[in-house]
């Protein structure tokens, strides 16, 4: 039977309050950006041309009908997007070093997205994608984390691509031991999994990318990605892998990077089955892998994620005009 969307996503859609310069009194502004792993995953993706929705629950308040406002003008479905009426939207504030990379503190003890309820979920818009993605943010806390769980099995037994991102935020976790715990009990359900060279480094205690890549596909995943910021992205399947570059852009901002990178990703990869990737060439890996760079170092030279995604016009141009980093071209 065919299937209606691209891509559905559960998860957290939230705020991200990035800094704006100063008043007038020398005190920080903050701006308001839409935001949350997941959310982002689908505008990278939405932006590319593919139909996606978004599963998951924010506040009755002005900032939850800020995201879902601003998921609909990115092109996702919000048709599973509840409001709690007593629980308010999560926030985020997002700190940057002179290097752009970002640190967060999280206003969520509760906050809507942990709210979502296994019930809640559309049954409808599980079964009728070809990719499921999820990340660990919702695996923190209950009722979400069985809400999301059940919401990936269902998708696999609908035949989904499942895409996994296991983004680590010490802040919502009671500890580390208990993080990698659930975040590595999750991996055995995904197809494409999605790490940072750190997260790589947390859930193998591998420090090499092979051996860390080839730790985790041992779990389940047919493509493992690990995302090194400026050093590029590598990926490992049963028969490729390859370390690849990323664009010499000027960075001012890296939240939603990583995001843009696997929605980018999951974009070149629609329509496959996970015994299809794992037959893919390296040469149409090493495609796949070069226009998420591009997307992502683009998604770094804005503020703000979601705002700051690139069009397919602008991926192709950067692939096309800007240096290699580290090239000496």
């Amino acid at each position: 039977m065919e299937k209606t969307y691209d891509i559905v996503a559960l998860g957290e859609s939230l705020i991200d309050f990035v800094p704006a310069g100063k008043n007038e009194l020398g005190m920080p502004l903050f701006s308001c950006n839409p935001g949350g792993a997941p959310a982002n995953v689908l505008a990278m993706f939405s932006k590319l041309g593919g139909k996606s929705a978004f599963i998951g629950k924010v506040g009755k308040d002005a900032f939850g009908q800020f995201l879902i406002s601003n998921m609909d003008s990115a092109g996702i479905d919000t048709r599973g997007v509840l409001q709690d009426p007593t629980v308010p939207t999560t926030l985020a504030f997002v700190q940057l070093d002179k290097h752009g990379d970002r640190n967060f503190s999280f206003y969520r003890n509760p906050g809507a997205d942990i709210m979502l309820r296994t019930e809640e979920v559309s049954a409808k818009l599980i079964s009728d994608c070809r990719i499921f993605h999820f990340g660990s943010v919702s695996l923190t806390a209950e009722p979400c984390r069985s809400a999301t769980l059940n919401a990936a099995v269902s998708a696999k037994t609908a035949g989904a691509l499942i895409s996994y991102d296991p983004n680590y935020r010490p802040l919502l976790w009671d500890d580390e031991a208990h993080a990698v715990a659930e975040m590595k009990a999750a991996i055995v359900l995904s197809d494409v999994l999605k790490v940072s060279e750190e997260e790589m480094r947390l859930l193998t205690g591998e420090n090499t990318l092979t051996e860390g890549a080839k730790k985790l596909a041992a779990m389940g995943p047919t493509v493992v990605l690990i995302t090194l910021g400026a050093g590029g992205a590598f990926y490992y399947t049963p028969h490729q892998s390859g370390l690849l570059p990323t664009y010499d852009v000027k960075t001012i901002d890296t939240t939603g990077a990583g995001d843009a990178f696997l929605g980018a990703l999951l974009w070149c990869l629609r329509g496959k089955s996970a015994q299809q990737l794992a037959q893919l060439s390296g040469a149409e890996w090493n495609s796949a892998v070069q226009f998420a760079n591009a997307a992502g170092s683009l998604t770094t030279t804005r503020k703000g994620a979601i705002p700051a995604m690139p069009n397919r016009e602008s991926i192709e141009e950067c692939i096309q005009n800007i240096a290699l980093l580290g090239s000496t071209d």
